[in-house]
């Protein structure tokens, strides 16, 4: 069935606000940090396959090994990118407790090296005319070219001076499940259909890691955001699921404008908790300096 579409420079198109980009919509948009580099070191293990296929037992055996080395150094690869961006983001983080471009570094030198020696052992006539050294050479050559290009793994903690690791880790356990349920309502309101609801989900996503990152950076503040972070992101989580199976199958408008309005009220909501928490902190810090002052006077010093 043919359906009429309407817009800004349409005969008699309506222009509401909601079609127009707000300025903050792109607001704490997050850039994947395994690019392009990264990807493409998922291909070198492709020709390498397929070139030791035909060259018997033990030099398919190398060339395979080769290629599955090169291929988890590009995953660990991408998962250190991934890691170490996380790490950036934050004012407070510890070090990655697996060094994964590290090891990548040192796989993809494992790989380099083996593929190396399938070469040497193929184009020697006998088992002792194979050298070693070019597949050492080759190995540490790749290792110290890709630490140089892609860099180290966090190596120290950031910002966790004087932070109780117990209330931190409990701090990383519930924000992991928090996560979890935004990556659910991700995956769900795309079988809404709607580029623009998903847009709005979006937003709604970076208001409550706001309030992720202000707790992370103060586990004091976990017993006070625990229910945000857990009753009110689980009911938002069940409730796009059943906006999105409901609006995919009649495209209801009030079901649109209904769960629209939820999305307003969580936001307001989980916005308002984070700046509490911020004001909290900063009459903490007043406390603290008027505590400080008054024993500074007590022991005689002038603070003029």
């Amino acid at each position: 069935m043919a359906k009429r579409y309407g817009g800004k420079f349409s005969p008699e198109g309506d222009v509401s606000s909601q079609d127009q980009p707000s300025r903050g919509q792109f607001d704490g948009a997050r850039v994947e940090p395994a690019g392009a580099r990264a990807n493409i070191l998922f291909v070198p293990a492709i020709p390498l396959v397929f070139l030791s296929l035909n060259d018997g037992a033990i030099g398919m055996t190398i060339g395979l090994v080769a290629a599955g080395l090169l291929t988890a150094a590009a995953f660990l690869l991408r998962e250190g990118l991934r890691a170490e961006s996380a790490y950036n983001a934050r004012r407070t983080a510890r070090r990655p407790a697996f060094p994964r471009k590290i090891f990548s570094s040192v796989l993809t030198g494992l790989g380099a090296a083996l593929a190396s020696y399938r070469t040497e052992f193929l184009d020697a006539e006998t088992a002792s005319q194979v050298s070693l050294l070019a597949p050492i050479l080759f190995g540490a050559a790749a290792t110290v070219l890709h630490s140089v290009s892609f860099g180290l793994d966090p190596m120290k903690d950031k910002g966790m001076e004087g932070v109780d690791t117990f209330q931190q880790d409990r701090v990383a356990r519930v924000v992991e499940d928090a996560e979890t349920h935004l990556t659910q309502m991700t995956d769900a309101i795309k079988r809404a259909g709607d580029r623009r609801i998903e847009a709005r989900v979006e937003r709604f996503q970076d208001t409550a890691r706001d309030l992720f990152r202000t707790v992370e950076e103060d586990p004091r503040d976990l017993a006070s955001a625990r229910k945000y972070l857990t009753v009110y992101l689980q009911g938002a989580r069940d409730a796009t699921v059943k906006f999105s199976d409901v609006y995919a199958r009649t495209r209801d408008a009030q079901a649109l404008a209904d769960y629209s309005a939820l999305l307003d009220d969580l936001e307001q909501n989980f916005a308002a908790r984070t700046r509490k928490m911020l004001l909290d902190d900063r009459s903490d810090l007043t406390v603290e300096i008027d505590v400080l002052r008054d024993r500074l006077q007590r022991e005689g010093v002038r603070l003029d």
